[in-house]
């Protein structure tokens, strides 16, 4: 199913696959987790380790699984499945079910983490540092715009700790 590649073996479009076709956040455990749609985030190299970055406003239900997990996952999907994720942004999961309602099937990764078999990449991460958004370091004033209910997002860096790809396999 899926292959285990390295970081650096990533060749994806980040403006793309983030900005454009969403990806799923998911933290927490079998018994227990959630997962919502987004598409602000992005990849990079900080502190000499490959690294994301995701923003999670603190009203969302999935934000107390970030805050109580060390880890969790991005998944990324094929256009076939962008019903789900826009299902998944679009209710919370504290008042509905979005697995049983998209259909989408959750595994377990080697370290207990949550993902989708219907993902073809998937990035497990381990939570190095978290920032929240602060309006008053906005440079750019027309940020503020995205806030008109001034519900800042908190940021978190995680250390890609395993990638696994349906589509790309190590040579």
């Amino acid at each position: 199913m899926f292959k285990e590649i390295t970081p650096l073996k990533l060749t994806e479009n980040v403006f793309e696959i983030v900005g454009k076709k969403w990806m799923l956040i998911t933290a927490g455990n079998q018994n227990s987790f959630n997962t919502m749609t987004a598409s602000w985030g992005g990849f990079g190299n900080l502190w000499n380790v490959p690294v994301v970055f995701i923003f999670i406003r603190p009203q969302r239900y999935t934000y107390q699984f970030i805050e109580r997990e060390n880890f969790f996952t991005l998944s990324f999907f094929e256009k076939k499945y962008h019903h789900m994720l826009s299902y998944c942004g679009s209710h919370s999961g504290e008042t509905v079910d979005k697995i049983k309602e998209t259909g989408l099937l959750p595994f377990e990764t080697k370290l207990g983490n949550i993902t989708f078999e219907q993902a073809r990449l998937v990035l497990e991460c381990q939570k190095i540092y978290f920032e929240d958004i602060h309006p008053e370091n906005f440079i750019d004033r027309l940020i503020h715009r995205n806030y008109p209910k001034k519900d800042y997002h908190r940021m978190y860096i995680g250390k890609i700790v395993n990638v696994y790809s349906k589509e790309i396999s190590e040579s």
